[in-house]
């Protein structure tokens, strides 16, 4: 019998959930051609071919909802959908079919979903809240709006009955979502002119927020541990008092680019008040002063678990010292910070300010856990440091020239910051050279740095 023969009745020979199980092992590039072999084969497949689905357009949309079985929907755990039309349709030709009804027609059946997101060119109608319902899977849920903001934006009453509506959400990121007129009256044709949703109030009341559809009635989710807003204006006075239900361990704050630095610092501080006594890692844009503590609501100080931080590129460098200042009180174990490529110099320099302040006060205490610090630059600030759910992971910019410079004198910085304290405190660890791809990293490559 030939070598060929022998592996063909090798493979018939195995029993049907030993088949399943190897096939469970292929990546997509590996199962895709397993799969045109015959026609078990391509049955075998199926599980693996529809467990990660990416749908691109409204158009592909539309054709996914009516052309592919529906039974085939109950193996996607991991769906992206995109609603942004891929052409503008010439003029006089038929309109597609509503996203909505699309939505409707695939949601519903997928029985073993665990994380979806959702890119929207404009809010879907409400007859897709349902459907969310049923999906007790899905812990992971991301919603950006990719339209135009000012002609059909993504109203906040809808994301949020869609997020209360998931029996089981941990997981929450959203971009770009515009407050509803209902419960932003304040904001209509008010400077700066913050886009606002009109017409929403037909969005019925949920059976555990009841009318109250508002970002802030986020926190009353009781299974919910992990969130991000970004772009998102989050001045609501609700974030302050509203009763929090659950046990936020992940909070990721952006900030609304229509208002200053300064609004956006006391609506961070507000929410950071109100439920940062359970967070145990964050992610700033804007600064935070000894304000958040004033508007504490829960007996336990906020940010007494906080143990990572991060800094994104908007943050402004000049802010960097006062607002790790203010954190001081909390076990911070890791910095995280990335910065444009023009900040790098500046970056360093703060980050050497904070450093000395850490040095002078080391007998009392000051960020005594922290043992890492991270910088990464990035040339583009779309590139933002996600955390948590929606996190988009990138290569970082390899640093050359004044800014190669700056992050090795920071690094030189720390060296002599750990001999200086070695003699006082020996279980000081040690500061090891970091690896890129089992090799040492150069001076010149983003530099993560321990103390």
């Amino acid at each position: 019998m030939s070598s060929t023969s022998a592996i063909r009745a090798s493979w018939h020979a195995l029993p049907v959930e030993m088949k399943l199980a190897i096939v469970d092992q292929l990546d997509v590039d590996g199962v895709r051609p397993f799969s045109k072999v015959n026609h078990e084969s391509y049955s075998m497949s199926i599980p693996s071919l529809f467990r990660c689905v990416h749908i691109q357009s409204a158009e592909a949309l539309q054709q996914y909802a009516t052309h592919v079985p529906k039974i085939y929907f109950r193996h996607i755990r991991q769906l992206t959908i995109c609603t942004k039309r891929a052409k503008q349709p010439a003029r006089g030709s038929p309109q597609p079919a509503r996203v909505t009804d699309a939505l409707c027609d695939i949601l519903p059946h997928c029985s073993q979903l665990e994380q979806l997101t959702l890119s929207l060119a404009a809010s879907p109608a409400k007859a897709v809240i349902p459907c969310f319902q049923q999906l007790r899977e899905l812990t992971s849920l991301c919603i950006d709006h990719c339209g135009d903001e000012a002609r059909s934006p993504l109203s906040e009453r809808l994301v949020v009955s869609i997020a209360a509506t998931v029996p089981n959400l941990r997981h929450l990121s959203l971009d770009r979502i515009t407050r509803s007129a209902l419960h932003a009256p304040d904001l209509v044709g008010a400077k700066p002119f913050v886009p606002v949703v009109i017409g929403d109030e037909d969005i019925p009341d949920h059976a555990l927020l009841g009318r109250e559809l508002r970002l802030p009635s986020l926190l009353r989710l009781p299974t919910l541990k992990n969130l991000r807003i970004r772009d998102t204006h989050l001045g609501d006075p609700q974030w302050e008092c509203m009763p929090v239900c659950c046990a936020l361990e992940v909070l990721d704050l952006g900030s609304c680019y229509h208002e200053s630095n300064d609004y956006n610092r006391i609506c961070t501080e507000r929410i950071m008040g109100n439920i940062g006594h359970t967070v145990d890692e964050c992610a700033l844009n804007t600064a935070l002063t000894s304000q958040t503590f004033a508007h504490a609501k829960h007996p336990e100080r906020p940010l007494t678990k906080l143990r990572k931080v991060h800094l994104t590129p908007l943050f402004p460098v000049e802010n960097v010292v006062d607002t790790l200042t203010t954190l001081s009180d909390s076990p911070v174990e890791s910095l995280s910070v990335q910065c444009h490529e023009d900040d790098v110099v500046d970056m360093c320099s703060a980050l050497e300010d904070f450093l000395n302040i850490r040095a002078e006060r080391g007998e009392k205490g000051f960020y005594k856990h922290l043992n890492e610090i991270t910088v990464t630059a990035v040339s583009d600030l779309a590139d933002a440091l996600d955390i948590g759910v929606g996190s988009k992971k990138r290569a970082p910019e390899v640093l050359t020239g004044e800014n190669a410079d700056a992050v090795k004198r920071l690094q030189a910085f720390m060296r002599d910051l750990r001999l200086g304290a070695f003699a006082k405190e020996p279980e000081v660890p040690v500061v090891k050279p970091t690896t890129v791809n089992g090799r040492g990293r150069s001076a010149s490559a983003p530099a993560a740095l321990q103390l």
